[in-house]
């Protein structure tokens, strides 16, 4: 992660803390941070899961990796420093959502480990719940589904250092989530991220069964 370059630089605290936002809100910041490859679908099931934490009562924000090239990434490229620097500044806003006690679904192929355990240490050191979800299928479907037109682009040489094509996408070693998108149904899931959420007291609600209707109303 970049050193910080500033000095006398120091921290202020508010006089609201953490437990006062997320008592207000009834839920815990945490980070929901979606890992894979272009196509999988990372911004699919992060659409769905805000969808269903919208219908119980919860607070998310999807930061989209299309989207945050619009605004505060809009400088950075896709060199192997950009995508570094991409992944770590927005490391940075899902910690400031997380301190707010919003729950961000973060999508991004993110393809380098080092970085996806940059962003986790940060979040540990806040003492904020980070949970990597692999969005895993393979090369063949992702190039099949080609939403975008991406690698078709990638294979004419159009686009260079495409992740799964000409740069590498390291995948996630020990996920808290792993997913198949290329086996499992969107309702299945979200109803798996949402069953994991409870469990570890990021949101409540009274029952599983309860979560499994949400997450199937909103998909």
């Amino acid at each position: 992660m970049a050193q910080q370059k500033a000095t006398n630089v120091v921290w202020q605290d508010g006089e609201i803390s953490r437990d006062d936002r997320y008592g207000l809100l009834g839920q815990t910041g945490a980070t929901v941070w979606f890992t894979g490859l272009s196509g999988s679908g990372k911004s699919t099931i992060a659409v769905a899961l805000e969808q269903a934490l919208h219908g119980m009562g919860k607070l998310s924000y999807r930061l989209d990796g299309d989207n945050v090239r619009h605004g505060i990434n809009k400088n950075l490229g896709f060199s192997e420093e950009d995508r570094r620097e991409n992944i770590r500044r927005i490391g940075e806003v899902a910690k400031l959502f997380g301190d707010a006690g919003i729950i961000s679904l973060s999508s991004f192929i993110s393809p380098y480990a080092i970085d996806r355990d940059g962003v986790r240490e940060l979040h540990d050191k806040a003492g904020l719940k980070f949970v990597e979800v692999f969005v895993d299928c393979t090369l063949e479907v992702a190039e099949r589904r080609d939403p975008k037109g991406l690698y078709k682009k990638a294979r004419a040489g159009e686009i260079k250092n495409f992740t799964g094509i000409d740069d590498p996408y390291e995948a996630p070693a020990r996920p808290e989530i792993h997913l198949h998108t290329d086996k499992m149904t969107l309702e299945q899931e979200i109803d798996i991220i949402i069953k994991y959420l409870v469990a570890n007291g990021i949101i409540q609600v009274q029952s599983f069964d309860r979560a499994a209707d949400a997450s199937a109303h909103a998909v």
